[in-house]
């Protein structure tokens, strides 16, 4: 029984801590002046409450019991250590204010409730600093402002969780090295930390649309925080188009939410989907948000052009009157401003869709050994779909099956093997 309870709050924390863990960081960031010392502190509370919730139960308000129990790891820590810079007695002092309010609990979900997205971007662009490589700032931004653990950053970004987790170290050495505060980034700032930031919002709507670990297919909460993260850039940054082109195809994806999986929670093909489960005000706004965009032509960025690709599906009305050769040319102009191999993986599947599985196929063949995708789990599942238009149906079977045995995601898991299973019987 006791292994039991035990396990049961060891689920329930890392539950709250999904849904909280940007939230908590962002209000502590905001209070200790450093993305860094709030994370650690987080943490801190985290590993007090699977300490404590044990033998004392979950608290009513478990998301407030973390922050205040993080508050007070930030006074002993400022205590404790002698050699931090005059500026944090200030915040120390406020800390303790802060630690004698007569139900601290209650302001501390308070702070919980409030409208935090500044307080997000703040973070946001306070780990997307100039003095952190691309790489270096995605990877910390993803740990402190969306929650994802080093596995999933990895997963995001197909490299290895020890390479994710010295990222993160030294991105938090060298911030602190270059006396990096918490705060917002003047005007002329925003410019030359906009492409790190797009990337980490563009990340975290991915984790969330389909989770690279776990039973559920989609982490909606992420989803979320992503959208409103975009929608806010736009107010921030007019007159930046690929602010406009990424909410815009935040908007078109999340638009698929509802038709993306069946009654059970399995995965439903976008060409297999009931598109009257689409949400046309997603749609709409999409439209009108990929209107303003003004980078039409050959200065389309990369996320113009990704809506321009999610809104051929959407005005589709059905998955036969989907514009495929429209949509191979929009792939073949985003791969060239944006040279990747998952890019020339969608290419490959948009021209197989427009040409031929034939082409297709020979599409995937020319990236499949590239070093990034060798582990990749759609690479297979894309050779699998080809394979199986052409009528190779044990070829089609073997991709298959050696997809799902290289994704995490239980639900894609199974359904890969439920399509070779299928193809099983027809050889």
């Amino acid at each position: 029984m006791i292994g039991e309870r035990t396990d049961g709050v060891h689920r329930t924390v890392e539950a709250v801590w999904r849904l909280e863990s940007a939230k908590i960081i962002a209000v502590l960031a905001r209070t200790v002046n450093d993305v860094g010392l709030a994370e650690e502190l987080a943490s801190d509370a985290v590993i007090a409450a699977l300490e404590q919730w044990p033998a004392e139960g979950v608290p009513d308000k478990p998301g407030a019991w973390l922050m205040v129990t993080a508050k007070r790891r930030a006074v002993d820590r400022i205590r404790r250590d002698q050699n931090l810079k005059g500026k944090y007695e200030q915040v120390a002092r406020q800390l303790e204010a802060s630690g004698q309010s007569e139900d601290p609990i209650a302001e501390a979900e308070s702070e919980l409730d409030d409208d935090i997205g500044d307080e997000l971007l703040r973070v946001v662009f306070c780990a997307c600093h100039p003095v952190l490589s691309i790489e270096a700032r995605a990877a910390l931004t993803l740990k402190a402002a969306a929650g994802l653990t080093t596995g999933e950053i990895a997963r995001a970004y197909l490299t290895s969780e020890p390479t994710v987790a010295q990222r993160i170290v030294r991105a938090k050495r060298k911030l602190e090295a270059a006396g990096v505060t918490f705060e917002a980034p003047s005007p002329a700032e925003f410019g030359e930390r906009l492409e790190a930031v797009l990337e980490v919002v563009y990340l975290i709507f991915n984790e969330g649309y389909t989770a690279t670990v776990g039973d559920d297919l989609m982490r909606p909460q992420l989803c979320e925080d992503a959208m409103r993260l975009a929608q806010r850039l736009t107010a921030l940054l007019p007159d930046q188009p690929e602010v406009f082109g990424l909410a815009a195809l935040l908007d078109f994806q999340a638009s698929r939410a509802r038709a993306r999986t069946d009654a059970d929670g399995e995965p439903v093909p976008l060409p297999e989907q009931n598109r009257a489960k689409w949400d046309r005000l997603l749609i709409r706004r999409g439209l009108a948000t990929l209107h303003r965009s003004s980078a039409w032509g050959d200065d389309a960025g990369p996320y113009v052009l990704q809506a321009a690709i999610a809104a051929c599906h959407a005005r589709a009305a059905g998955a036969d009157e989907t514009d495929w050769v429209r949509i191979a040319g929009l792939y073949s102009r985003l791969l060239a401003v944006q040279p990747s191999p998952v890019v020339a993986l969608n290419r490959a599947v948009a021209f197989g869709m427009a040409f031929g599985p034939e082409r297709g196929l020979e599409l995937v063949d020319e990236i499949a050994e590239l070093p990034a995708l060798k582990d990749y789990h759609l690479v297979p599942a894309v050779r699998g779909e080809m394979l199986e238009r052409m009528g190779r149906a044990e070829e089609a079977r073997n991709a298959f099956e050696h997809a799902a045995e290289l994704t995490d995601n239980l639900r894609e898991k199974g359904q890969l093997r439920r399509r070779a299973g299928d193809l099983g019987d027809a050889v």
